[in-house]
């Protein structure tokens, strides 16, 4: 049974669930019905972060055009551009015991691709959701619904999976940003 978290709360990941080290972060959205007459493009992206919070180059942010990193210990699966359909929209493959020392997050946004020349925002999405997911056996271990907070963002840190001591936890972030990825990028250290 998954464990459903609240915003800002953090959970033990690889101590509860011994041997754990292959996940899958699926992310999930619904947008609502609008007539601004443009087609919504959701996207997730990860930032691979040292102990400063920032990453260390453009190859530390993963996305849909640089689906691998940390050595491939962190794998895209691809882009979805409608966000139609059950279950999962986009996933992130992460094997824990595979990310370089230097890192000490892998940090999980969603954004809306041109949400400011669209004039389209989190406030016109609903159902958004991460969950991270046993790769071996598929079991969701734990599950973090976004609720309806967002009204003038255009992206969203949703949580973070990070190291204490030797362990993983994972810390459902819910932030919402203004100025899309681009802000991100900025805030983890990359310029855009």
């Amino acid at each position: 049974m998954a464990i459903n978290l609240s915003k800002g709360q953090k959970v033990d990941l690889t101590k509860s669930n011994p041997g754990l080290s292959k996940v899958i972060v699926g992310l999930g959205w619904d947008t609502n019905k609008y007539d601004g007459g443009q087609d919504f493009d959701l996207d997730s992206s990860v930032f691979l972060l040292d102990a400063n919070g920032k990453a260390a180059s453009e190859a530390d942010f993963i996305f849909y055009n640089n689906t691998k990193g940390a050595g491939g210990a962190v794998e895209h699966t691809g882009d979805n551009r409608t966000g139609e359909g059950e279950g999962d929209d986009e996933q992130v493959k992460v094997d824990l015991s595979a990310i370089p020392s230097s890192i000490e997050k892998v940090s999980f946004a969603i954004t809306i691709h041109d949400g400011e020349t669209r004039a389209q925002n989190f406030g016109q999405v609903n159902n958004s959701y991460v969950r991270i997911i046993n790769e071996n056996t598929n079991e969701e271990l734990i599950r973090y619904d976004l609720g309806e907070d967002f009204s003038i963002e255009t992206a969203i840190v949703v949580g973070e999976l990070y190291r204490h001591g030797a362990e993983w936890k994972f810390n459902a972030i819910g932030s919402g940003y203004q100025g899309g990825l681009g802000s991100l990028v900025k805030d983890f250290g990359l310029d855009s």
